[in-house]
């Protein structure tokens, strides 16, 4: 699935390097795959967590600032969650992040507002800067919704610190995002294509289908 992950932003010459960041459990896992595969443009390297169970992990939120801290970054950086599958290139979508020079979310539409419950909600201007989102909506408002595709400036990279310190919920990157866009702007970038997030037994299924087409 990574090897996926990395065909679909060949081409984006802002990458430098691919960081991985996983668990103590599957961790050597991870470094066998990084050491045999042969798709990836950029330097592969795994960052270790340290967790070893759900209660120990770090959240996503947890693991992008672990990472920021441990490997020093200080540059702009694209943030893409392993259980995203796409059909379409997404080189454009780093373009467009160092065009707009500011915090850019990838945004799909699922079409149907019961699925929407378990994603989030998001509204925009006719820029494409979220006026509104909400992560797990009781009450869709859109069948729109963004996905686990981010690219932050290297000066909004400091917020990751203040998000955690102030206590909020270091997993699920859309409440990131739910905190962030009330602050600084966040805009949107639409997804071509088709979009699979593959979390659960069902949607892994679905994509299996479509990929073995």
């Amino acid at each position: 699935m990574m090897d996926h992950v990395l065909e679909k932003f060949h081409g984006a010459q802002a990458i430098s390097e691919c960081l991985v960041v996983v668990n103590s459990k599957f961790a050597e896992n991870f470094r066998q795959w990084a050491a045999s595969t042969t798709v990836s443009q950029w330097p592969i390297s795994i960052v270790e967590d340290g967790s070893t169970t759900p209660e120990n992990a770090l959240g996503a939120i947890g693991d992008i600032l672990f990472t920021i801290r441990q490997r020093h970054i200080v540059d702009d950086l694209l943030v893409i969650a392993g259980d995203n599958l796409f059909t379409h290139h997404l080189s454009g979508f780093v373009a467009f992040g160092e065009k707009k020079d500011e915090a850019l979310v990838g945004i799909y539409d699922v079409g149907d507002l019961e699925a929407i419950k378990k994603y989030n909600n998001i509204r925009t201007d006719a820029t494409g800067r979220i006026v509104y989102f909400e992560e797990k909506p009781q009450v869709p408002l859109s069948t729109r919704t963004g996905i686990a595709l981010y690219y932050f400036p290297a000066r909004h990279l400091h917020l990751f610190e203040k998000y955690v310190a102030e206590g909020n919920n270091p997993d699920q990157p859309g409440r990131f995002i739910q905190w962030l866009y009330k602050i600084q702007p966040v805009y949107t970038w639409e997804v071509p294509g088709k979009w699979l997030d593959v979390g659960s037994k069902e949607t892994l299924e679905a994509a299996e289908k479509l990929f073995s087409v």
